[in-house]
């Protein structure tokens, strides 16, 4: 396991997602050290307690916006996730300057700490709001992707190697629409934006695996994209509360009806695993077929959360939300 023995440096790593990496890399990857990085000081003592395991464990307070404070976290790592973004997609629209400085100007802080300390890989943790973006959220991290798979150009002849995951909606994470609904229950209404949306959804254990696994296969430029189910949004408030009024008050502004993980174009240069696809990149130093015995794309196939062969039922739905 690549983990093993490392030293593991997480971007964001109070959040959700690193909360849970911290959590399944202590137990099953006999890491070295796991470097927390985030500017959250409660936070970071409660995850502290948590966990107690000072051995493996530090924690840097630090903003990605501080490109000096970057550097000295990174120094002496041998792999980056990198997971810290202001990611509310009303809250990036009330703020774009903000949200530019952190998830754009904060990946460039990122990327450059991460060539001139020699680290070996960084995997960027994508949405799929980064496809055919209609709000600013979505537009940033379309550069993002672009710029973390552009660095492996821009690092020349170090091994430095940069890979992105990519996947749809977390359940139970901070801001999702689980907390909302359940909140929303107790006050006997529940507000539902259109009756036909539709959303990709995985959990939050899922998703780490996933990447763990991805730092694993990756060789530099990738776009990972795990195979995951779809819902329904009207089958959620099924799931949640079944005998609950409800309100539609229609696409709030940076919505989208459905969300879209693999474009057709992107399709072209894709190829096909059991659990998972991989855009390859248009990269002079990419070798095909590098990643093992993918199968192409057929002309013409998007991946959309509409057009999902794998859907969850109200039951699963239930399942799941139990879980949170």
């Amino acid at each position: 396991m690549k983990l093993e023995n490392k030293v593991t440096l997480v971007i964001g790593g109070t959040g959700s997602f690193g909360q849970k990496f911290v959590e399944i890399a202590l137990k099953e990857n006999n890491p070295d050290v796991i470097r927390i990085f985030s500017r959250g000081e409660l936070l970071q003592q409660e995850m502290r307690q948590r966990f107690n395991d000072d051995e493996r464990l530090r924690f840097f307070i630090g903003d990605v916006r501080d490109r000096e404070r970057v550097y000295r976290a990174m120094n002496g790592v041998d792999i980056v996730v990198s997971a810290a973004a202001l990611k509310q997609v009303p809250t990036c629209e009330y703020n774009p300057i903000e949200a530019v400085r952190t998830n754009i100007e904060g990946a460039m802080n990122v990327i450059d700490a991460a060539i001139d300390n020699n680290v070996r890989s960084l995997v960027a943790i994508s949405s799929d709001k980064a496809v055919w973006p209609v709000n600013l959220y979505g537009a940033t991290k379309m550069v993002m992707e672009k710029l973390f798979i552009q660095a492996n150009v821009y690092s020349g002849y170090r091994e430095t190697r940069f890979s992105c995951v990519r996947y749809g909606n977390v359940i139970g994470s901070r801001g999702s629409i689980i907390p909302i609904f359940l909140d929303q229950k107790k006050t006997g209404k529940l507000t539902i934006t259109d009756e036909r949306m539709t959303r990709f959804w995985i959990t939050l254990e899922q998703g780490v695996r996933f990447v763990i696994d991805c730092i694993d296969k990756m060789r530099g430029g990738e776009i990972f994209i795990p195979k995951i189910p779809s819902m329904k949004l009207v089958d959620l408030a099924d799931a949640i509360a079944p005998d609950t009024a409800r309100e539609i008050i229609g696409i709030r502004p940076g919505e989208k009806l459905n969300e879209v993980l693999l474009t057709q174009e992107e399709a072209r240069h894709t190829v096909e695993f059991d659990g998972y696809f991989a855009i390859e990149p248009d990269l002079s130093f990419w070798k095909k077929g590098c990643l093992g015995d993918g199968k192409p794309l057929l002309d013409g196939f998007t991946y959309t959360s509409e057009n999902n062969e794998s859907w969850l039922t109200k039951d699963e739905i239930r399942a799941m939300v139990g879980e949170v």
